[in-house]
């Protein structure tokens, strides 16, 4: 028998594909603690952001100044044992800063690859609506394909990789709106919202004097992560959920409310996360209910609604909301 007869990674065995999924779920409840600590009274927010880590994806995280944006961004890195770099972006910041870019050394006599901000396993882009849009493109082929390329010469990004980008709402000064086909690159968008008032105090209470991140230290690494994400593949998604992940994005398409509705590539992530979300509930299979849970933090923020839609005041949340409730769900199948 060859050697990748004998590979585990290979392999249908539902007992060695249960194994690597038990690990799933141990390490990422020992993750989502950690960054609890941090991170008060925003379970859904933290379960959200590990979903989309193990579903390789990116996370656009939006809200008002002052609410744990970047404070999320900076814990998930703190947590893994990994290479983290920030990105704060501002108007005066070029392509190249995040790229990298070729510099002549004159003791070789040739030119030499400076590695940018994008080259780590964890990127921390910090209010990234407030770069030009040229610079924002930057990101475009990275998030895409996991490489960047720079005059002429393609450079992989190291694994596991997901850019953790913040932004503030587009009403506020100096920001500029991020373009479609940006937005379509993250996973998924949330929005840490306000804390509740016993929230608040405890943070008030335990880091009033000390930033919290000073006490974390690592629960994984990112070779850990790496082999989390291979067994979160290995969830099994029947015909009729992939079908029902079609449905919902035609659904999007044909609506009246909506001027531009779900990309094929939104399809792809809605399944991915769809996989992912079910390992963390510690199962092997999708069920349609990961669907529906995960679908607004991954379909909301691609869709583009009419100017009808705008003026009777509806977000793109409730437009698909109201599509939930209309596509026909599938029976439950293994």
């Amino acid at each position: 028998m060859s050697d990748l007869e004998h590979d585990p990674r290979t392999t249908s065995d539902p007992a060695v594909r249960g194994a690597s999924l038990d690990q799933v779920l141990q390490v990422s409840s020992t993750l989502a603690s950690a960054m609890n600590s941090v991170i008060e009274g925003k379970q859904s927010v933290v379960r959200t952001a590990i979903t989309v880590l193990l579903a390789e994806g990116h996370l656009l995280v939006e809200d008002v100044p002052g609410t744990g944006k970047t404070l999320l961004a900076k814990t998930l890195g703190r947590c893994i044992d990994a290479s983290v770099r920030r990105v704060q972006f501002t108007p005066d910041l070029l392509p190249s800063d995040i790229t990298g870019v070729s510099v002549y050394n004159q003791d070789v006599r040739d030119f030499e690859f400076r590695p940018g901000a994008i080259f780590a396993n964890v990127v921390v882009g910090d209010e990234i609506n407030r770069a030009s849009p040229k610079t924002q493109s930057a990101l475009l082929e990275s998030m895409e394909e996991g490489q960047v390329t720079v005059d002429g010469t393609t450079y992989v990004l190291p694994r596991p990789f997901i850019v953790m980008a913040t932004q503030n709402p587009i009403e506020m000064e100096g920001t500029y709106p991020l373009p479609e086909a940006q937005r379509d690159r993250f996973m998924a968008r949330i929005s840490m919202g306000y804390p509740s008032a016993r929230s608040e105090l405890d943070m008030l209470e335990l880091h009033g004097g000390v930033s919290p991140l000073e006490a974390l230290r690592s629960v994984t690494d990112a070779a850990t992560i790496q082999t989390m994400i291979d067994a979160v593949r290995t969830v099994h998604a029947s015909a009729a959920v992939r079908q029902y992940i079609v449905d919902l994005a035609q659904a999007t398409r044909s609506s009246t409310a909506l001027r531009l509705g779900a990309s094929p590539r939104a399809t792809l992530h809605l399944l991915r996360a769809a996989r992912a979300h079910a390992a963390l509930a510690g199962r092997d299979h999708v069920l349609p209910d990961d669907i529906q849970q995960i679908a607004g933090p991954v379909l909301a923020h691609r869709l583009i609604p009419t100017g009808e839609t705008q003026m009777a005041r509806r977000t793109t949340s409730d437009v698909l909301a109201d599509l939930l409730q209309r596509v026909r769900v599938p029976a439950p199948t293994r």
